[in-house]
């Protein structure tokens, strides 16, 4: 008897070697299998580092990521009537890369266990295998994005989030992520690109900044106010406008402009050049009543561009905000 109680317990003893526990062979548990890592760098596409698939609910075709349907579907060859973005939120099934299992939403792979996405976000069904990005998900905002956590605050009236380093200073324009691109068109709130914050408050994506600065163009497209300190240049404004006195005719002709800075009503001396807030000592300023019409505030940044010496790139990037960058 005791012999075969012995035995008994040793046979019980292999059977818990061989049988793995429940919490083991559970596909959420990280632990379970060192195949979770297998394939880590070598899936995905031009946007995201990942090693499942998703299938589109709106077409039910398989793609890479979000952006690869995106791109797909809203080509030239495409019929413009059938254009169309993925509802991401609804998205309800992927594809291991691995083992091209289709399954749920989930991190870990039901039949071979590999991990689709280091970071992986339930709400937005988003998967990438770079964490270097430090994403994160915004409730508020409700995507996830990157630049972590820790390093942005959002900001309800503006709708978005932003470096903390502007939580005192910035200007809150209602949902100013939520619009295209002043510039490009591109919609911001979910664009792949750096975005920075104009003086003004609007947003624009830091590309079409330095575009807009080769062609010496230095106020905001949606309100025509500075986008950077131009008091150096309106220096030399003074300068180049003192050294080009007036014809007879329209020595003492009076025009009133508005000021695009900050707003001002004046009456002011008539000059080809350019005229001076008498409020502010902007040259950024418009002629709204009295004749001739004088120079636009464009040609006037063309006219002192080419004394102007400064490093504009450098100077915007330290002078205008960052924003926190999508990563969905």
């Amino acid at each position: 008897m005791v012999l075969k109680k012995s035995i008994l317990q040793s046979s019980l003893e292999v059977a818990k070697t061989e049988i793995p526990s429940l919490s083991d062979a559970s596909p959420f548990n990280p632990q379970r299998l060192s195949s979770v890592d297998h394939g880590l760098g070598n899936f995905g596409c031009a946007h995201y580092k990942r090693r499942c698939k998703i299938r589109a609910p709106c077409c039910n075709e398989v793609f890479d990521c979000r952006h690869c349907h995106n791109e797909a579907k809203n080509s030239d060859e495409i019929n413009p009537l059938d254009h169309h973005d993925i509802p991401r939120h609804q998205v309800k099934k992927v594809i291991c890369s691995l083992c091209e299992t289709e399954q749920d939403v989930q991190q870990y792979c039901v039949n071979c266990g590999v991990c689709m996405g280091k970071y992986f976000c339930a709400t937005c069904k988003f998967f990438d295998d770079d964490i270097s990005k430090n994403q994160y998900h915004c409730d508020e905002c409700g995507i996830c994005r990157t630049g972590g956590k820790e390093n942005f605050f959002h900001c309800k009236r503006c709708g978005c989030c932003y470096s903390k380093v502007m939580k005192d200073g910035h200007r809150c324009v209602e949902k100013a992520m939520h619009h295209n691109c002043p510039v490009c068109f591109e919609y911001l709130f979910e664009t792949l690109r750096d975005i920075t914050v104009l003086p003004c408050g609007h947003t624009i994506h830091l590309d079409c900044v330095k575009e807009m600065e080769k062609h010496y163009r230095y106020s905001c497209p949606v309100c025509s106010k500075s986008i950077r300190d131009m008091s150096s240049s309106w220096k030399k404004l003074d300068q180049v406008i003192a050294s080009t006195p007036m014809p007879e005719t329209y020595k003492d002709k009076l025009v009133w402009i508005l000021c695009n800075d900050c707003g001002a009503n004046c009456e002011v001396q008539f000059h080809i050049v350019a005229h001076k807030c008498q409020s502010c000592n902007s040259y950024n300023t418009r002629q709204i009543r009295g004749s001739p019409a004088s120079a636009t505030s464009c040609s006037v940044a063309e006219m002192v561009h080419c004394h102007d010496n400064e490093k504009r790139a450098e100077s915007l990037l330290k002078k205008l905000g960052k924003i926190a960058q999508v990563c969905t």
